[in-house]
């Protein structure tokens, strides 16, 4: 299975840039804008983090008439305590497959794109192409906030976007709200033989936690549903639990932090009240009575909005239009979050569409396979026609 020589050079280019999340994005952020500079495309970085992380946004095509957008993250996700069987920031093919981190989530998306700019920097658009990267999608979509927040007031925005996570370029009209919190519990440690007397912060810990997961379990036997989603209804889950420093020890401090992600018909503010009304109502009183400075913290570490677009929308059928004989004809809900639903939040009509499956994504030995990049190549040049040919809404 062959593929496009330059879609190749990039990608590899792109693996071998360690943009885990902990660390900077700036290296393929000037990697892109040192690549656009050879066709004489102007960039613009809005920062995130000054001088350590920022969003990169382009335009090809006449700026005033606003056009469409491909978004797509640069950061990835870590690679520690994975058994790879090849070096994960080295390309490796094998067969129809490209192995690296990133491959799928989603450089895979962005070498594509880049590889078709000498198309599209050589073509007379009736519409521009917007061309927008950013960091720290992979902790909680927060890079992308300062560029959309830039493009609701700019003149020359997008009316339309693409992100291009990995959906095996079937079209996604929606995925889950996301919300992360981390909770930080105090109580008063004493020598475990006086266990009584003092407040136990990995106890009380695990008590809301065992509530969290009630919760969890109400929701699956309950709903709502919406059978769209692979998961049809709202889930909540804890991922990181510290506390204690020794077993003989009554442990002061506990920490944990859990998410939910709520489909769009849920009502996502009657779980988060729940939880702490039975944090602040049930435990808390428990915890003062034997210690007066006794505490539970719930704070928000991070919250994407959920995509929840309709299949009458424009954007819809245009797109759909495009990925005819590329992509499955079926839309598609998806239980990851994105940065789609920032960008329908703001006002800008979204969908998710992009190579690669998010089975293959996160996980060691991730992959694309070269199928996929050629039929991005197919629905990227037909994207290029498109605003040649064609005035969009």
């Amino acid at each position: 299975m062959e593929i496009n020589n330059n879609t190749f050079k990039i990608l590899k280019d792109l693996v071998a840039l360690d943009t885990t999340s902990r660390n900077s994005n700036l290296p393929v952020i000037e990697y892109i804008e040192n690549y656009l500079d050879e066709y004489h495309i102007d960039s613009r970085r809005v920062w995130y983090e000054e001088n350590n992380k920022a969003n990169l946004h382009a335009i090809i095509g006449p700026p005033e008439k606003h056009g469409l957008a491909l978004s797509a993250h640069t950061d990835v996700v870590p690679v520690d305590g994975q058994n790879w069987t090849s070096d994960p920031w080295i390309l490796t093919q094998r067969e129809n497959k490209l192995f690296g981190r990133g491959t799928a989530d989603m450089k895979g998306f962005i070498a594509g794109t880049l590889a078709m700019i000498p198309e599209f920097s050589a073509a007379n658009l009736v519409k521009p192409l917007h061309l927008i990267f950013s960091p720290d999608e992979e902790i909680g979509c927060l890079g992308i906030i300062p560029l959309i927040d830039n493009l609701i007031g700019s003149p020359n925005k997008p009316d339309y976007v693409i992100v291009g996570e990995p959906t095996s370029l079937q079209i996604v009209l929606s995925h889950k709200e996301h919300f992360t919190f981390r909770c930080t519990v105090t109580g008063i440690e004493n020598h475990s033989s006086l266990a009584p007397e003092a407040v136990n912060a990995v106890e009380y810990a695990s008590r809301l936690i065992t509530k969290i997961t009630e919760i969890a379990r109400r929701k699956a036997d309950s709903g709502p549903y919406d059978s769209e989603f692979h998961i049809p209804y709202t889930t909540l889950h804890t991922g990181l639990v510290r506390g204690g420093t020794a077993v003989n020890i009554v442990p002061k401090h506990a920490n944990f932090e859990f998410e939910i992600r709520a489909i769009p018909r849920e009502n996502s503010k009657a779980i988060i009240e729940e939880i702490h009304d039975f944090a602040n109502n049930r435990l808390v009183p428990e915890m003062k009575s034997v210690y007066k400075n006794a505490s539970i913290e719930l704070d928000l570490i991070s919250n994407t909005p959920g995509l929840d677009t309709s299949p009458t929308e424009m954007i819809v059928s245009e797109i759909k239009n495009l990925t005819t004989g590329i992509g499955s004809n079926a839309y598609g809900k998806v239980s990851y979050a994105t940065e789609a639903g920032l960008f329908q939040k703001a006002g800008f009509p979204t969908v998710i569409c992009g190579p690669g499956s998010i089975e293959q994504a996160h996980g060691p030995d991730e992959y694309i396979t070269i199928d996929q990049l050629n039929l991005l190549e197919q629905f990227l040049s037909r994207i290029n026609t498109y605003l040649q040919e064609r005035s969009m809404p």
